[in-house]
């Protein structure tokens, strides 16, 4: 037999009616309302059938343990540093593992932002929109949960329903940019050719080379760092380095050719032209533009 609630140490709220209608008509929370959340610990016998789905948006991220949730479209496996996410009105059955049950932190929430959380994950979901997420960052997905929980748990105010709104469009933004980045184990060679460039601005540009320093084929490194940052290295390292010629330009009075050879670029009419190309001005005007 399956549970809904009544594990030890669990964690859990849920607001009335009447305040999710007030809540849900004027100012951020009609954008994007909590209206459920909590914590179940080691979920033995855990599970949920929802004919009809739920009124919003549902997030489950396991810490621990596994389940499975099942659709009219298949069924989908959870495991330890994985979200789950089932959309608004999606018919559903979800359960903990018999022998291994997960422990969850989870919340639900509505409006038109999590609507868009929806279809922002819909290309790596089932056709019923339900997505399962690696996590890359797990103990920060948990933190922003659990600060929607301690939201709920202080009182129902206008305020501490705003703060636990917030801590949702965080996580929201952790899920939907890890389900772009892909797996952490594949977007581990991407990060750190993120982080070399990043630290190695002024230096020349080999996509060969970064390839051969995460031991990848060349073809293989640029399509996966196209497919976790949507463009290509070499407009990556111009981004990077246009950034970097900003606060210089902002916060130093060097020449404008120090500063294109501190980023990297030895023909200061070259880096004026790629400057203009990001900003839509040059260098000069940029300094000129910025007050003292």
């Amino acid at each position: 037999m399956r549970i809904r609630e009544g594990f030890p140490g669990q964690r859990l709220r849920v607001l009335p009616a009447d305040v999710v209608r007030a809540a849900s008509a004027t100012g951020p929370t009609a954008r994007l309302l909590v209206t459920d959340a909590g914590y179940f610990p080691h979920a033995a016998h855990h599970g949920r059938t929802r004919r009809h789905g739920a009124g919003g948006t549902i997030l489950i991220a396991a810490v621990a343990g596994r389940g499975a949730c099942r659709t009219s479209e298949g069924t989908y496996d959870v495991a330890a540093g994985q979200a789950l996410v089932i959309p608004a009105r999606t018919p559903h059955v979800y359960w903990a593992d018999d022998t291994d049950p997960w422990t969850i932190w989870w919340m639900h929430a509505r409006g038109p932002d999590a609507t868009a959380f929806e279809d922002q994950l819909a290309e790596h979901a089932g056709q019923d929109g339900v997505a399962v997420v690696d996590l890359h960052d797990l103990l920060r997905v948990v933190a922003d949960l659990e600060r929607a929980v301690v939201a709920l748990e202080t009182d129902e105010t206008y305020p501490t329903l705003l703060r636990a709104s917030g801590a949702a469009w965080s996580v929201m933004a952790q899920v939907t940019a890890d389900a772009a980045a892909g797996s952490p184990a594949r977007g581990e060679p991407v990060r750190a050719a993120q982080e070399y460039l990043r630290t190695h601005l002024d230096a020349p540009v080999r996509v060969g080379d970064l390839a051969r320093r995460c031991g990848l084929s060349t073809s293989h490194f640029a399509a996966l760092f196209r497919a976790a940052t949507g463009g290509g290295v070499v407009e990556y390292v111009k981004r990077q380095r246009m950034a970097r010629a900003c606060e210089l330009l902002i916060t130093t009075r060097l020449p404008i050719a120090d500063v294109a050879r501190a980023v990297g670029y030895d023909d200061p009419f070259y880096f004026s032209r790629q400057f203009r190309s990001v900003h839509a001005c040059s260098p000069s005007e940029f300094r000129l533009s910025r007050p003292e």
